[in-house]
């Protein structure tokens, strides 16, 4: 049936939050440049160029096609929606918005800054899986995955959490406290963002020679410290601006809560630094700085779930369990369950992204929080994993994802750009290849 979505808590007109808000927003993309930087360097030299036209590339697609299509289906709180009567219950499962950013211009300016905040984040969820991807994904099959989660997956996990769907829905309709909170987007875009690099992964298969006939993991270590170190850097400058700007948009918190929030992003990302430094210390003898970054990307993930809700100390302890596990993770995913993932993306995006969400729930004040996101997890889990799937399986059968052997043996550069991208350098060979 074709209803109207029921209407979030509008906030008070305050054109100081707005300016504050859309001021955020602008700075946020800074932490797509920093993940863009995280991408490139853990890959392989010879595959640098390839993987920074990718993130751009990527994003672009992602944000034009949800332009063009996603954002009718992701809707907005109090428009037209597509909803099933079940149990004596409405579940708003899409958005029936107009296309082409119908009617933007006569739209309040609260949702302006809707879309806005949905840009950046449909760009960033597009460019995980392309990390997972290194070395061995084709730019044209990560543009056209781009434009899949752009136009159906992420609009169909944003409406449900942000604009009025059944998730948002959970505390009027069954009493699960403030229903599903996603303030800056741990589920629309890590969570999702860590599925869909766990899709592509199985489909494309690991890099050639990662893992050898014996069962032992072969280490392929990114070829740049500094761009993943600078990289986390500018994270933190956008993962601010995204995590104040998502109280604004969507949890509609009064100002004098907002350095509180920015305060739990930075002990958050800070304890799950120290965390992954110390146990990867203690487990070979020297901290190992690529992990070390996961652990921090870790931390910033999880503050997007819990900083909003979460006091200073419950921040901290959210970042550190966030780091001590996410080695422990990498570790288990590489060498029990042979998956490779040069960016770490399934663990840092997914793993902690998951977490931070539970985590929300046990520190949100209203009862019941803690099922509604359980309930949220769990729609992630069995409806968008096995969605987004099923779509890059098809995909990959009309443009194969995977380059050729001889493609990944040249590296990626050369094969799909012409040129490599340290041209004044030469380039170690690859042993596992002869």
């Amino acid at each position: 049936m074709i209803a109207t979505a029921p209407a979030l808590p509008s906030p008070v007109p305050n054109e100081t939050a707005f300016a504050l808000a859309l001021g955020l927003l602008l700075l946020a993309p800074l932490a797509i440049a920093g993940l863009a930087l995280v991408n490139t360097g853990l890959g392989r030299s010879r595959s640098a160029a390839q993987a920074m036209l990718g993130n751009l590339a990527i994003a672009a697609v992602a944000v034009l096609v949800f332009a063009l299509a996603g954002a009718s289906i992701a809707g907005a709180s109090g428009a037209a929606s597509l909803s099933i009567r079940a149990a004596g219950k409405s579940w708003d499962l899409l958005g029936l918005g107009p296309f082409l950013l119908g009617g933007l211009g006569a739209a309040a300016p609260q949702a302006q800054l809707a879309l806005l905040f949905e840009f950046v984040a449909v760009a960033m969820t597009a460019m995980i899986p392309w990390g997972s991807g290194a070395d061995r994904w084709r730019l044209a099959g990560g543009c056209a995955a781009a434009a899949v989660l752009g136009g159906i997956v992420f609009p169909l996990v944003a409406h449900w959490s942000w604009g009025g769907g059944f998730l948002a829905g959970l505390g009027a309709n069954f009493g699960l406290g403030a229903g599903f909170l996603d303030a800056a987007g741990a589920a629309s875009v890590h969570l999702l963002g860590g599925l869909a690099a766990l899709a592509l992964v199985w489909i494309a298969g690991p890099r050639r020679g990662k893992f050898p006939k014996e069962g032992l993991s072969t280490a392929i270590p990114g070829h740049s410290a500094v761009y993943v170190l600078f990289g986390c850097l500018l994270t933190l400058v956008g993962w601010l601006a995204w995590n104040v700007a998502g109280a604004i948009v969507w949890l509609h918190a009064p100002l004098a809560a907002l350095p509180g929030t920015a305060i739990g992003t930075v002990l958050s990302a800070s304890a799950a630094l120290l965390a992954t430094l110390a146990i990867t210390r203690f487990r070979f003898g020297k901290p190992d700085a690529s992990l070390c970054a996961n652990g921090w990307l870790a931390g910033l993930v999880t503050s997007s779930a819990c900083a909003a809700v979460a006091t200073p100390f419950e921040s901290i302890f959210a970042g550190a369990v966030a780091g001590l596990v996410t080695p422990l993770l990498v570790e288990l995913r590489e060498l029990a369950l042979s998956i490779d993932d040069p960016s770490g993306a399934i663990v840092v995006h997914g793993a902690a992204g998951l977490w931070g969400l539970i985590a929300a729930g046990v520190f949100a004040a209203p009862a019941g929080q803690l099922l509604a996101q359980l309930v949220g997890v769990a729609a992630l889990l069995g409806i968008a994993l096995p969605l987004v799937y099923l779509l890059f399986a098809l995909l990959n059968r009309a443009i194969a994802f995977r380059v050729d052997p001889d493609g990944e043996r040249i590296g990626m550069d050369l094969h799909e750009l012409g040129g490599s991208a340290y041209p004044e350098f030469v380039l170690h060979r690859d042993e596992s290849y002869r």
